[in-house]
């Protein structure tokens, strides 16, 4: 039987980790980045050859990547657990820096700031989980709350515990946040019943609701943008 080539073995200039070095890693393409990662191909395909074959079948997306699981990856021939365990973890790092927040606290300007800070932490759920945005005098963020999982009319949002975090940290201001893994941005009319009271009692408060975004993997729907605020 036919050895596996490993990296080491392949042609000098079809070697990922060698351009990289002499090229930077911006220079290399998705599927020779997760060549690297798996170090082997099949009998078949080199690494880059099978992760070429693996981005096909998820649209050459990363993000439809992210979301596959353990047993999916390990359909392609020449991908055993280990590999598909390298390939979720990576996916995983790469997510979670998108994360972290930044040293200096960034200012909140327009639907779109907030879409992109949100985004990374709902783009990939199963199931709608509702968070907050606080925000200071400057319209600086000063943290992220999630509020409630499983859905705006399953899992009732307790507009107390909004109002709770806001005093609590000192906000002037606040955005609510959650998402629909439908992929529909309309909101329903729970969400507008929960834009509605979260308003109202937050101005009771003086601290004024900006907006309410809905998060699905590739667009938004703002309250404030479309003039219901």
């Amino acid at each position: 039987m036919e050895n596996k080539l490993t990296i080491n073995q392949w042609a000098e200039e079809d070697r990922p980790r060698e351009r990289m070095i002499q090229q930077g890693s911006a220079a290399l393409s998705n599927a020779e980045l997760l060549a690297i990662l798996i170090g082997s191909g099949s009998q078949e395909d080199s690494a880059v050859g099978l992760m070429r074959k693996v981005l096909d079948c998820y649209h050459n997306s990363l993000s439809e990547l992210g979301r596959a699981n353990i047993e999916d990856l390990c359909h392609f021939k020449g991908i055993g657990l280990a590999k598909a365990v390298t390939i979720l973890a990576a996916s995983e790092l790469g997510k979670r820096r998108m994360e972290e927040e930044p040293k200096e606290r960034k200012q909140i300007r327009t639907s779109r700031d907030i879409y992109e800070l949100f985004y990374p932490l709902m783009c990939d759920l199963p199931i709608e989980e509702c968070w907050i945005l606080l925000l200071n005098q400057s319209s600086k963020i000063i943290d992220r709350v999630r509020i409630s999982q499983g859905g705006l009319a399953s899992t009732q949002v307790d507009v107390r515990c909004i109002l709770r975090e806001a005093l609590l940290k000192r906000a002037v201001s606040l955005v609510l946040c959650h998402n629909h893994p439908s992929g529909n941005i309309s909101p329903s009319p729970d969400d507008d019943r929960l834009t509605q009271s979260v308003k109202q009692a937050s101005a009771l408060m003086n601290i004024r609701l900006l907006d309410h975004l809905i998060v699905t993997d590739g667009s938004y729907y703002s309250y404030s943008d479309e003039g219901r605020m």
